[in-house]
């Protein structure tokens, strides 16, 4: 379960589910428009395989051993043809630890067009009617790449409240905060428009930080990495870590390398979509700036990453738009503090 919970809540890390609370609460008050591009961050690359490794290095073959010799048949009078015997496909073994997932042979998401339109983050019917749309094609985005690779696909659904909602794993939005979450139980996306845009108690919402809503959508689409998680066994073997770790700081390390490669993905699929969205180089920048201004709250668990370490994940699936880049479990521990 991810759930979030607000500056002026009580916060602790609730592992009763597959997936840890989604905290992103604002680091500083600095406005969007005065915002300057001054990155210096650089993305990590995490080469985990070859990718060459990975292409076919032979066509399929038939058994001919009971077919005539061509030298025969030039004799003989034409018979009906016979469908070749195609020797059976071996079984697909499946990866599913977090460092060597199947996953991430699954290379870039193919470019697909998305456009956004006009929407207002501020209007629930308009919000709630794009998040279901782009949910449809982050849905054409990763299930070809995954079924490539033997990966089962199913689309995750929805819940999306005006207000408040009660779902599989808790409330939505959790008191003072203002975050969607995605429950593995019932792999449903949980979110509550107003919260997300208009903040909920103390937590100021995404759409107070970036009022264009390419901000939530990402937000969105990093929801739908933990989706990718948990269908591909991520979560599933982050949860078995997690329950073995015997330390407080050791769960809380797992669940920041869960949620960066989260947003990793959600980078990724931004990108895919960036042409048709349309995501132009302003609002580009305004995505990386977002993605500097959320995190971990000092004082607080660390859950979720530094917001340095969110903007470089984040960067990370846009820049390097490859799956086994956003493996955040091979990653050095200072990309994930």
């Amino acid at each position: 379960m991810k759930r979030g919970l607000g500056v002026g809540g009580t916060l602790g890390l609730v592992l009763g589910s597959l997936a840890t609370l989604f905290v992103l609460l604002i680091v500083g008050a600095a406005l969007l428009d005065g915002a300057s591009s001054k990155d210096t961050t650089t993305p990590v690359a995490i080469p985990s395989y070859d990718p060459d490794d990975d292409e076919p290095s032979e066509v399929p073959s038939y058994d001919t051993s009971d077919r005539p010799d061509e030298d025969e048949t030039r004799s003989e009078k034409p018979t009906p043809s016979r469908e070749p015997t195609r020797r059976p496909e071996p079984e697909v073994t499946l990866d599913t630890s977090l460092k060597t997932n199947t996953m991430y042979k699954a290379g870039m998401l193919p470019r697909l067009r998305c456009p956004a339109g006009n929407a207002s983050i501020y209007s629930h019917s308009q919000l709630k009617a794009l998040i279901l749309k782009t949910g449809q094609c982050m849905n054409r985005a990763w299930k070809p790449i995954l079924e490539k690779q033997g990966i089962k696909f199913s689309p995750p659904r929805y819940a999306i409240a005006s207000g408040r909602g009660r779902g599989a794993c808790g409330d939505y939005p959790q008191p003072g905060s203002m975050v969607p979450y995605y429950c593995p139980r019932n792999n449903t996306i949980y979110a509550s428009t107003s919260a997300m845009a208009r903040g909920n108690g103390n937590a100021r919402g995404y759409g107070q930080i970036l009022s264009w809503h390419g901000g939530i959508i990402s937000m969105m689409a990093h929801e739908y990495g933990h989706h990718v998680q948990n269908i591909t066994g991520l979560m599933d073997s982050f949860w078995r870590q997690t329950l073995a770790s015997s330390s407080q700081s050791g769960k809380l390390a797992l669940s920041r390398r869960l949620e960066l490669q989260a947003t990793c993905f959600g980078g990724m699929w931004m990108r895919s979509v960036a042409a048709s969205y349309p995501v132009s180089t302003a609002n580009r920048n305004k995505l990386f700036w977002f993605y500097g201004q959320v995190g971990d709250y000092p004082g607080w668990p660390r859950d979720h990453g530094k917001p340095v370490n969110n903007h470089r994940w984040f960067r990370q699936g846009w820049e390097r738009n490859q799956a086994y880049q956003c493996n955040t479990w091979m990653a050095p521990a200072s990309t994930v503090s």
